[in-house]
């Protein structure tokens, strides 16, 4: 049993057709899956990734209408990684940015990673970072704009904000295997802690930062709903099931989410966690030319097919 990384993110949006004219036209991500979301049809759920829909490469939003505005606070994820293969990559991002009008700060550094943070129009906080290797099989989205050397490649880490950092390490690293990589201060003077899980690498780690002061996050378009950790089948999740029950926590059971399997619990500071396997994958219901075409529904879903399509608003 191991955690092999990073895979998905699922955020917040209020809207769906600006959130892909974004994700899609500006970052360049391939929109691998229009669906929506299991637990309530009635809103999007959206798919972002690599060409081929990789595990590990998915960034994903729920469309919540009239979402109102997050507010900073701690007990959040904070920030979500995106991974490119090269400084040169950073450098292009850097000039597209200031091109397209997309807020960002000065690169700087970030686990010993060249890193570039910068935030989408609704307030969501990302960040670009280095790291020269991809996974087998992994293929850059095609963009007309981004050259495939300087696409977005994957996930990178994600960082967690919390009141009090000893409790989501100890569930990270007592219950879920990761190992402690490094500690560092940023350029905020906060004190970062990071975790690497499975072989590694920018795709594998959390970051966690402790804000002891201060009032939680109060959740909004731009905040990110959880982030979701690779696992090799269900076999293994029925595992990590058992695991987490006998660890006390209270959780969903695992769950068919059609594209993956999936288990969901609340660590010590709120901070929702998923895990999930890596299959069946994206193209058990599409092909990678068809993936985001069209509306996809799982089995379970598509006896209410026109009720969902008419209340949906369509995207171009």
């Amino acid at each position: 049993m191991k955690i092999n990384g990073i895979h998905h993110v699922s955020a917040l949006t209020a809207n769906a057709q600006k959130n892909v004219d974004f994700y899609r036209q500006i970052l360049g991500l391939k929109l691998v899956k229009k669906t929506v979301n299991q637990d309530d049809p009635s809103m999007y759920h959206l798919f972002y990734g690599d060409e081929v829909a990789s595990p590990g490469t998915e960034l994903t939003f729920f469309e919540i209408p009239m979402l109102a505005r997050r507010l900073d606070g701690t007990n959040a994820i904070s920030r979500t990684g995106l991974i490119v293969t090269s400084e040169e990559a950073l450098t292009f991002w850097e000039k597209r940015f200031e091109e397209k009008g997309v807020k960002k700060e000065t690169a700087s550094l970030r686990g010993g990673r060249p890193a570039l943070k910068f935030t989408d129009p609704e307030g969501q906080q990302l960040f670009l970072t280095v790291e020269p290797s991809v996974q087998d099989g992994a293929k850059p989205p095609v963009h007309n704009e981004i050259p495939a050397d300087f696409a977005i490649r994957g996930l990178g880490p994600v960082e967690l904000t919390v009141a009090e950092a000893d409790k989501t390490i100890s569930v990270l690293t007592s219950i879920l295997g990761f190992t402690e990589k490094a500690r560092e201060q940023s350029n905020d003077g906060e004190i970062v802690t990071i975790f690497e899980s499975g072989q590694g690498g920018a795709g594998t780690e959390i970051h966690v930062i402790e804000k002891a002061e201060g009032p939680a996050e109060r959740s909004g378009r731009g905040s990110v709903h959880h982030v979701a950790f690779r696992v090799a089948d269900a076999v293994e999740l029925e595992k990590w099931h058992d695991k987490i029950a006998k660890a006390g926590f209270t959780n969903s059971g695992v769950v068919e989410r059609f594209y993956f399997k999936a288990l969901y619990f609340r660590e010590p500071n709120g901070i929702l966690f998923e895990i999930s396997t890596d299959g069946p994958g994206f193209t058990v219901d599409e092909s990678v030319d068809e993936l985001g075409d069209q509306l996809a529904l799982p089995p379970f879903l598509e006896h209410k097919r026109a009720e969902i399509e008419q209340r949906l608003v369509p995207i171009k």
